[in-house]
């Protein structure tokens, strides 16, 4: 609901602050006093195009601020959370526009910079016009099913349709990807037969390669630590051997000494034993190293081939890696990832059957709801084109007809809102065709008959109620007709927030609050003010829209009468 309208410098207007209540708000004055200058603020407000002709002559610039009151579910909200604009349900959402002289203008929305199209956006949201062909919404057929669906609380067919919809939409797209599945099997087959049976035949194992690089590490100094023993064993083969035929050497000499000295100990014979017996423990001692060697090398559990097959397996299994593109933890994973594409692509074909099965199957059943949800909108279409009928009398359309049309669409255009395109039509002199609602020439017949339609639908829309405004919606009509559009718009600001821009004392009586614009000034300066009025003020200003420029009593009686009808 709009709550409050802050106006400076647009046209007529210096400074005007205005607080608007629910329900209806008729706008009266002299043609020419600047009832339309406020609607054409508060469009400058909601999005509509910047026009530097609205800034008041001698001003720097224009500036209007639109306050709404809402609820905590408007779907204005949503737009704020699309916008990245911060907001609190609980407060007021302010829209504000600026425009300079030189025709720039900027748009904020809670004293934050945004952009034109998206106070449009959210003007869209906020309220109708109706009014001299500017009859927002109804004039858009693609406005026209979801009212129909919510005049005829359809919620229940709607719903239905758009999840068999989606359902069949589901399995459509899965038995695509079936089919793209099929037709790439033949070739990618036998790649991936070949892939497999190399990984199979390989048989890669989780963490193989970091233990395959140590055990090569470890054999590699094996080997090596295995060739210095090696040379070791061989120094001791020559070793040994001269130390043998030393003893033997040296004992051949000791005897000899023994025999020359008849059996004495003498000193020669004395070192000679001593000499024997050092290359003796010599002899002993290397024979047990060489023992030792030996033992060390048995340690290495070694076998000459064994770094070979390591290495080939590693360089293997890298090989293979580089070859698919990817790393050799991977290989495991591939060769499991490989086998269940094998068999998907093995079952695919039996799978594709069976998913074309459920396509078929989901868009039977969706054909059956769109065609219930059909039935339901030319009923409620029928119902509602009786509607507005017994609504255009009334207001002098006697002439007019209306009806709801209800066509297939074809089958590529099916969606989840059914198969249907719904358009209101309208056909304005006997025997002349039905076309769409922008076939109405007069703007005043325009504005009657969006009033005619909405009254029909004032109770049945789903989700909130913008602010409606009906711009000299009684042009060219009066008295039992002016009465007829008043009581409308009564019934009709019962159910929503409606501005009226107005001409006639039989509507303007049917308001609740009531503003007089009006102009006043010399050669120099002229403004536009609004007052809002008192009961005792309705009461003159209705006289005066009866009785013109002298308001007589019988006037004022008369005013009195359409105040208390």
């Amino acid at each position: 609901m709009l709550i409050g309208l802050w106006i400076r410098d647009v046209v007529l207007i210096e400074a005007l602050d205005l607080s608007i209540g629910p329900g209806l708000t008729a706008l009266t004055g002299e043609t020419g006093a600047g009832k339309s200058i406020i609607l054409d603020a508060l469009g400058l407000a909601t999005g509509a195009r910047a026009d530097a002709g609205l800034v008041r002559r001698g001003a720097a610039q224009a500036a209007v601020s639109a306050v709404f009151a809402l609820g905590a579910d408007h779907p204005a909200w949503a737009v704020l959370d699309d916008k990245g604009i911060t907001y609190d349900p609980s407060e007021d959402l302010v829209l504000r526009r600026t425009l300079s002289a030189d025709g720039r203008s900027r748009a904020f929305v809670n004293d934050q910079a945004t952009s034109a199209t998206v106070l449009r956006e959210l003007g869209e949201l906020l309220l109708e016009v109706h009014g001299q062909h500017d009859t927002v919404g109804l004039l858009d057929a693609r406005n026209h099913r979801p009212l129909l669906d919510a005049y005829g609380a359809l919620g229940a067919e709607t719903g239905a349709v758009s999840r068999i919809w989606s359902e069949w939409r589901t399995a459509r797209t899965r038995a695509e990807e079936l089919r793209e599945i099929v037709a790439r099997s033949a070739a990618e087959t036998e790649e991936l037969t070949l892939r497999l049976s190399e990984l199979d035949r390989l048989d890669p194992r989780e963490g193989e390669e970091p233990d395959l690089a140590e055990e090569r590490a470890i054999l590699g100094a094996a080997e090596k630590a295995l060739a210095d023993i090696s040379d070791a064993r061989a120094a001791f083969e020559g070793l040994t051997g001269r130390l043998a035929q030393a003893v033997r050497a040296i004992e051949h000499a000791r005897t000899r000494a023994v025999a020359a000295g008849a059996g004495e100990e003498t000193a020669a014979v004395a070192r000679l034993t001593a000499a024997s017996t050092a290359i003796d423990r010599v002899f002993s001692e290397a024979q047990e190293a060489e023992a030792a060697v030996d033992a060390a090398a048995e340690a290495f559990d070694f076998r000459p081939d064994q770094l070979e097959k390591t290495e080939e397996r590693l360089f293997e299994l890298r090989g293979m890696a580089r070859k698919l593109s990817v790393s050799v933890e991977e290989l495991p994973i591939l060769r499991v990832r490989f086998a269940e594409k094998l068999r998907a692509m093995e079952s695919s074909e039996d799978d594709l059957k069976a998913a074309e099965a459920t396509v078929a199957a989901a868009r039977l059943a969706y054909l059956a709801a769109a065609q219930t949800l059909t039935a339901a909108r030319k009923a409620a279409g029928d119902r509602l084109a009786k509607a507005v009928m017994g609504e255009l009398g009334p207001l002098k359309l006697d002439k007019a007809r209306f009806q709801v049309s209800v066509e297939p669409l074809a089958e590529e255009r099916l969606g989840p809102n059914g198969a249907d395109r719904v358009a209101f039509e309208v056909a304005t002199n006997p025997g002349a065709p039905f076309g769409d609602l922008g076939a109405i020439a007069s703007g005043g017949e325009l504005a009657r008959f969006a009033l005619a339609l909405k009254a029909s639908l004032a109770g049945r829309s789903e989700g909130a109620q913008p602010l409606m405004i009906f711009d000299e919606v009684d042009q060219g009509v009066g008295g039992a007709v002016a009465d007829a559009v008043g009581l409308r718009l009564k019934r009709l600001a019962g159910q929503a927030q409606v501005l009226v821009v107005t001409h006639s004392p039989q509507v303007a009586a049917r308001a609740e609050a009531h503003w007089r614009i009006s102009k006043a000034g010399d050669a120099e300066r002229i403004r536009t003010a609004v007052e809002t009025l008192s009961a005792a003020d309705r009461e003159e200003e209705i006289a005066r829209m009866l009785a013109g420029a002298q308001i007589t009593d019988a006037a004022r009686a008369a005013a009195r009468a359409l105040m208390d009808a």
